[in-house]
C-alpha cells in the first residue's frame, strides 16, 4: 500500500480544506454559533449547507459526472471525507439518506425517469429521504420484514409498520422495502419501492430516544398508493437492491478522522480536569486509557485505508466492510465511556446544568454511542458476517 497521495490528490486535500475555511457558517464549532435544538432547525441548516455543498460542486463527490458529481475515485472521496471531518464540519446525516443511500441506489437500479425525477434534489438538499426497511420483528433480520404491498391494476398499495425510521417526520420521500410475493422463501419475493411520505395512509410517530431527542420514528403504512413508476428494480427482486443500499450505508465514510478529533478533544479535558492537586493527564491509569484509544484509533485509520485501497484496485466491497464497522462502533463506545469517566461527579451534569463540562457533550455522547453498536446492522450481525463469509465457520443449528 503506497501511503503518499498522488498530485491531483493532494491538490484535492488543499481545495477541500481552503473551501471549507472560507464556507463554514460564522463562528462555526465554538459555543458562539447558535447549534438548532429543534428537528424542524436541525433540518431547515441541512438543506442550508447541503445547498451549499452542491453550489461548491461537493454534493455527491462520487456519483458520475452525468448524475451532477464529480466522479472521483475512492481515494479523492477518503481524501474528503477526512477533510471535512477534520474541519468539523456539519453533519451531513440530518439532511437523511438521500446522498449515501437512495443516490447510489438509484445511480446502479433506477430508470433513466428516476434519475431525472429524484437525483438533482437529493444533490442539491431540496428533498429529504428517510429509509423505510426495519420493523418490530425484522431488524437484523431484514428478510423477515411482514410490510406488504398488493398490486391492483397498475398501483401497489402498501400496509405494514417501519420502526427506527429517522427523519421520517421531515422526510419528502421515503425507500421502502415491502413483501410483493407472500409465498416465495422470506429473501425473495421482496419489491423496493419510493414512497412519497405525503401520500394519504401514513401515520409518522415520534420516538425519544435517551439522549432526549426524537429524530426517529415508528411509521405506520395503511392501504398507501404507490405507482409502479415508484418500483427499483424488478418486482420480486428487491432484496438485491436493499443490500446494495446497505453496502453504501456500511461504508464510505471516515468515522477514524472523527475519533481522532474526538481523542484530541478528551485528552485536552484530561490536562484541564485535576483529581488530588494534578492533572489527570498525569495519572498513570489514565494515560494508558488515552494511550490505548490513539493505538486503536490508528489501526481503524489503517484499516479503513486497506478497504479503500482494495476498492481502488477494482475488488468491489465485500462482507469485509464488517469488519470496520464492528470496529468503529465499538470503539466509540470504549472512548465515550473513558470521556465521562474523566469528568469525575460532573459526568452526572447534563446538558441542562449550568456547571456541566463542555454543555454536557460528552454525557450526550456517551448516551448517543450506544447506538453505534445496533444501527446500519448489529455488532452482532456483524460478527455472524464475519464468521460465515469471511471466516466459512459454519452456522449455528
Amino acid at each position: 500500500m503506497d501511503f503518499e497521495l498522488t498530485p491531483k490528490e493532494e491538490a484535492l486535500r488543499q481545495e477541500v480544506r481552503t473551501w471549507l475555511a472560507a464556507n463554514l457558517p460564522e463562528a462555526w464549532g465554538t459555543p458562539a454559533f447558535p447549534t438548532p435544538r429543534r428537528m424542524e432547525d436541525k433540518i431547515a441548516f441541512a438543506k442550508t449547507w447541503q445547498r451549499k455543498l452542491y453550489e461548491g460542486g461537493w454534493a455527491g463527490l462520487s456519483w458520475p459526472r452525468e448524475f451532477g458529481g464529480r466522479g472521483a475515485t475512492v481515494i479523492e472521496q477518503l481524501v474528503f471525507s477526512e477533510e471535512y471531518a477534520a474541519a468539523r464540519a456539519p453533519d451531513l446525516v440530518d439532511i437523511g439518506v438521500g446522498p449515501a443511500l437512495t443516490g447510489p441506489t438509484l445511480i446502479q437500479y433506477g430508470t433513466p425517469e428516476q434519475q431525472r425525477r429524484f437525483l438533482p434534489g437529493i444533490l442539491n438538499g431540496d428533498e429529504v429521504w428517510c429509509q423505510g426497511f426495519s420493523e418490530p420483528n425484522a431488524g437484523s433480520d431484514l428478510a423477515s420484514l411482514r410490510t406488504r404491498a398488493e398490486f391492483r391494476d397498475d398501483d401497489a398499495f402498501i400496509s405494514g409498520q417501519k420502526i427506527w425510521t429517522s427523519y421520517a417526520q421531515s422526510a419528502d420521500w421515503c425507500i421502502l422495502l415491502a413483501r410483493t410475493d407472500p409465498s416465495a422463501p422470506k429473501h425473495r419475493g421482496l419489491t423496493f419501492f419510493l414512497v412519497d411520505m405525503r401520500t394519504p395512509g401514513i401515520t409518522i410517530r415520534p420516538l425519544v430516544e435517551m439522549t432526549g431527542v426524537a429524530w426517529f420514528n415508528e411509521v405506520f403504512f395503511d392501504d398507501v398508493r404507490v405507482p409502479r413508476a415508484n418500483i427499483v428494480g424488478a418486482v420480486n427482486q428487491g432484496w438485491g437492491v436493499a443490500i446494495s443500499t446497505l453496502t453504501h450505508e456500511r461504508g464510505g465514510s471516515s468515522p477514524h478522522t472523527r475519533l481522532r478529533r474526538d481523542l484530541d478533544q478528551m485528552i485536552d479535558l484530561a490536562k484541564r480536569t485535576e483529581c488530588g492537586g494534578q492533572p489527570l493527564s498525569r495519572d498513570p491509569r489514565v494515560r494508558q486509557r488515552l494511550a490505548q484509544h490513539f493505538i486503536e484509533v490508528e489501526a481503524l485509520k489503517y484499516t479503513a485505508y486497506r478497504d479503500v485501497s482494495a476498492v481502488a484496485r477494482g475488488k468491489p466491497p465485500g462482507p469485509a466492510g464488517s469488519i470496520f464497522k464492528l470496529l468503529w462502533s465499538e470503539l466509540d463506545i470504549r472512548m465515550k465511556e473513558t470521556a465521562v469517566d474523566l469528568e469525575g461527579p460532573y459526568a452526572s451534569l447534563y446538558v441542562d446544568s449550568p456547571h456541566a463540562i463542555e454543555d454536557g457533550k460528552w454525557q450526550y455522547e456517551y448516551l448517543w454511542s450506544r447506538a453505534a453498536s445496533i444501527y446500519a446492522g448489529t455488532s452482532e450481525v456483524q460478527r455472524n458476517i464475519l464468521a460465515q463469509r469471511v471466516l466459512g465457520l459454519p452456522r449455528g443449528t
